[in-house]
């Protein structure tokens, strides 16, 4: 069935502190002295697990000038996204967004306003994107650093997942990168790239390598190439990377177990289609008149064409009256079909808008058809309703219209809602279009409005499958999303997500029943409970994804089911939604993102990022709002933990079955506490950073003659890098950078070769640059030969040979981040070899003057340390063994620890 698309918009509240910086350009979205502000790196990373993708956009931009800078960050995401992190960092410190309850965020903006700090609406909206913008002051010869993390997960429409992303730097930057990874354990049967930057001179740039499992499209075009595209010049690109694929279906579906949760995709292929009766029931009131009509007809007419001929049909037209082009539903034949033509042709707008009567005559047509007989007995019922405007004759009262409609439906027949421009009430056709099983969408009165209503009628156009039910025939699984569906789609696909409570279980087994046009059809998948660390051996997963796509659909099942309950239920519905939001730090329409920016050192209030809802019309929108500063505990990650503690989820014995239609609103999830990213709190009257606890990374050193090895806990920050290992005869050195999210994990490593020689890898590509070559490739095909360069790939290992000496860098899949890590596998060492493991020349000698089981008194290097027996993990080999080891600290161990840190690779 055609899941229902929460569009929602967001909004940014910057207030600028008073000071020397140049005001706020509201309408531009320019920036001052644009000369002097220099974006040297925009980077675009997406990656995609099993259609869940987890994109972060990075720009770097550097204030030239010689005094400081107003720096703008303006990026856009698709609608249907969640942003779960945002970051800036500024002089060495970095400002990261906390996610709150709204009302919390509203206190805390009122509370900066009362301060005499000023604020103002800073973004705008489209129709399938939303535009974040925030600005910060940067110092003279200083940069910054903005980092947006958005997650979405990406439905089948027309039998392909899409993928956009859009970039409008504004100006030409000198390291510009778009790159999109994707994996799918079914296998990827077809993949393509499209938008307004594959077009003409941009055609050649987009690389794209497709294997049987994995796809990286990678758009990374020169300065030149940058200028040359259309409508570029000087200011940079403007366009949009659309990426469409689709999966192997060897199989009806797929299911999926990693770490707990489960997600069961179902889209099987079908002959057979089931025919439907479709009713058309149109506005044609005076608001519909110009294009709106001529759009209308000419999508209707269209889609006539398009009617397959074992369907039925019928056409209705409204205004204050009704009228119907015939009393009883037609086969779509020849004849009927011509005429049918004729009468849209001769719809005209006039008069008032009776949206009661219309849908009641609608559902009478199908349910008389049903009752002689005179359809199918297995076909789909479906009304589509296509109105721009509030009922303003019959009966007005919009409760009342709905209660009517669903008496009149009775869940016998499916209603789309179509609500054409902004005049609609459009929460009111979302709702009355819920209630009765399906979907409500917001036509944009565009040039191309009658191929969007096309579009539409094509996602519903071949029913496959009735009364779809996914069921799971094991005890100990809770918590699913949505598992009943009146109706499943040619080229859509049905999503079901959920939690396995017991882990014993070594097979989840899946059984999806529903009616074809000839019989009933069971479906049946299993799938091996897989261990922790899930498909260890791809290195496009992030972190816990089906994990946080069980929770990104359960917020948004949430958000539509608080429209359809009672008032009793709707406080438990809605905060439950809440709750996930905030322990999942998605920005959705119950929360708001907050980041205190750093002004010069003077107060600076919060920028506020907010996500209403898709019914707010445009007057709303663009209404200056109030936001407020909570206390230090309001609204924290703890205090939802606290909360969702020893609250386990429900099972059944025997079938285990999904909402119907939607979860339970009292069902608690969490029976033990999720993984989650940890975000710093940045939120005090003043713009200074509370400090979480600090993080640090345990480094093993070998002991030549001692059976256990030493250990040390070296300190580090996000966005370090440690010097691993430097040889100053050759010119050897290896960097470590500690990711900005990462919780002390390494996300970007940095080989130097010598000067002009320098690898960088990350979990997703690796780059060499060579004099003043750059080549980059996705991680499975790096392959480089050369007199004294060899870089290639085995499985989650990439090896650099240069001469004597030969580094690995080791991927590791933890349970919430990629973990990075590098060793120096071959060497020769000289005596000037030095950095964080170097300086030990692969082993240390030690002396042990007194121990107990717990304890040591250890002599090294001349200094005598205090010891305490430890546990770490060899993050060296791909099997990270667990090993014993003598904890010392770091500053009795190391020369000058101090030394082998920087701010950035």
């Amino acid at each position: 069935m055609l899941c229902a698309t929460l569009c929602v918009l967001l909004l940014i509240w910057a207030p600028v502190a008073p000071g020397p910086s140049t005001p706020w350009k509201r309408d531009t979205g320019q920036q001052s002295s644009s000369s002097d502000v220099d974006i040297y790196s925009f980077h675009i990373d997406s990656r995609v697990s099993s259609r869940y993708a987890h994109t972060v956009i990075t720009s770097r931009v550097a204030n030239r000038a010689d005094q400081s800078r107003e720096v703008l960050f303006e990026v856009e995401l698709p609608k249907n996204a969640f942003i779960s992190n945002f970051s800036m960092t500024v002089g060495g410190k970095t400002y990261v967004g906390e996610v709150k309850e709204k009302e919390v965020a509203r206190q805390q903006y009122d509370k900066a306003v009362s301060r005499g700090e000023t604020a103002g609406l800073v973004s705008t909206v489209g129709r399938t994107m939303e535009e974040f913008k925030t600005s910060v002051t940067v110092a003279a010869h200083s940069k910054v650093t903005f980092e947006l993390t958005y997650e979405e997960l990406l439905k089948r429409r027309h039998g392909q997942y899409e993928l956009l992303v859009k970039a409008r730097p504004k100006q030409v930057v000198s390291n510009f990168t778009i790159s999109v990874c994707i994996f799918e354990p079914q296998g990827i049967s077809s993949l393509e790239a499209q938008g307004a930057l594959t077009t003409n001179e941009l055609s050649s740039v987009v690389q794209t390598t497709l294997t049987e499992k994995t796809a990286h499209v990678l758009f990374s075009p020169s300065e030149e190439q940058q200028r040359l595209c259309k409508d570029c010049g000087d200011r940079g690109l403007s366009g949009d990377l659309i990426i469409k694929y689709d999966v192997s279906r060897e199989l009806p579906g797929e299911l999926q177990v990693v770490n707990g949760y489960f997600v069961h995709y179902f889209a099987p292929t079908i002959d057979l289609r089931i025919p439907k009766s479709v009713v058309f029931v149109i506005d044609r009131s005076g608001s519909m008149s110009g294009s709106k009509i001529i759009q209308t007809h000419e999508a209707l007419l269209q889609i006539l064409g398009d009617i397959n001929e074992q369907d039925h049909f019928g056409l209705i037209s409204f205004d204050s009256s009704v009228s119907l082009w015939k009393e009883t539903l037609v086969k779509a034949s020849p004849s009927n079909l011509e005429e049918a033509r004729a009468f849209v042709k001769s719809i005209t707008a006039r008069g008032a808008t009776d949206i009661n009567e219309a849908v009641l005559q609608g559902a009478q047509l199908l349910s008389r058809a049903r009752e002689d007989k005179s359809i199918p007995e297995f076909s789909a019922s479906i009304l589509i309703l296509l109105t721009d405007g509030d009922p303003t004759s019959g009966v007005t009262n919009l409760d009342q219209i709905q209660a009517n409609v669903r008496q009149a439906i009775q869940k016998k027949h499916t209603l789309y809602c179509l609500g054409f421009g902004f005049d609609v009430n459009y929460k009111f056709l979302e709702k009355m279009a819920l209630e009765n099983g399906g979907v409500a969408r917001r036509i944009y009165t565009h040039s191309d409005a009658a191929l969007q209503l096309k579009g539409f009628y094509e996602e519903v156009a071949t029913p496959l499958l009735l009364e779809v039910e996914v069921l799971f025939l094991h005890q100990g699984v809770a918590n699913l999303t949505r598992s009943s569906f009146s109706q499943y789609y040619n080229g859509s696909e049905i999503v079901v997500a959920g939690r396995l409570l017991d882990n014993s279980l070594d097979t989840l087994v899946s059984e999806v029943q529903a009616q074809s046009i000839n019989a009933k059809e069971t479906f049946r998948l299993e799938a091996p409970v897989a261990p922790e660390t899930g498909f260890q051996d791809e290195q496009y997963i992030f972190g816990q994804y089906i994990e946080r796509l069980w929770a990104y659909l359960t917020v948004q099942q949430l958000l539509e089911r608080e429209l359809l309950v009672s008032d009793e239920e709707k406080a438990q519905v809605r905060g439950r939604a809440l709750e996930l939001s905030m322990l999942y730090n998605f920005v959705t329409p119950l929360t708001s993102m907050v980041v205190t920016k750093p002004e010069d050192g003077q107060s600076s209030g919060p920028q506020v990022a907010e996500k209403p809802k898709e019914e707010q019309d445009l007057e709303e929108t663009n209404r200056d709002m109030s936001f407020t500063m909570p206390s230090a505990d309001t609204g924290s990650k703890r205090a939802v933990r606290k909360k969702l503690a020893g609250r386990g989820g429900h099972s059944n014995t025997g079938y285990v079955r999904g909402p119907r239609p939607f979860p339970d609103p009292v069902t608690r999830v969490l029976q033990e506490e999720p993984t989650i990213t940890k975000v710093t709190r940045v939120l005090q009257e003043e713009p200074t950073l509370t400090k979480e606890p600090p993080l640090s990374v345990r480094f093993l050193v070998p002991s030549k003659v001692q059976v256990l090895p030493l250990c040390f806990d070296m300190p580090v920050s996000p966005g370090q890098t440690l010097l691993l290992f430097q040889e100053p005869t050759t010119g050897l050195a290896i960097f470590m950078e500690v990711g900005a999210q990462s919780r002390g994990s390494f996300s970007q490593i940095k080989i130097q070769i010598s000067p002009s020689v320098v690898i960088r890898a990350s979990a997703l590509e690796v780059t060499l640059l060579h004099t003043a070559t750059v080549q980059t490739w996705p991680w499975p095909d790096v392959s480089y030969t050369s007199d004294s360069l060899s870089v290639s790939v085995a499985g989650r290992v990439l090896t650099v040979t240069t001469g004597d000496s030969s580094v690995e860098v080791l991927v590791h899949q933890l349970q919430s981040r990629t973990h990075l890590w590098a060793r120096v596998k071959d060497h020769a060492y000289s005596s000037g070899t030095g950095g964080l493991i170097g300086q030990f020349q692969d082993n240390i000698s030690y002396e042990v003057k007194d121990s107990s089981s717990r304890s040591a008194r250890i002599e090294v290097r001349g200094n005598v340390l205090d010891a305490t027996s430890a546990r770490s993990v060899d993050y060296s080999t791909l099997s990270r063994q667990k090993v014993d080891c003598w904890l010392v600290p770091p500053t009795g161990l190391l020369r000058d620890p101090a030394a082998y840190v920087s701010a950035s690779l």
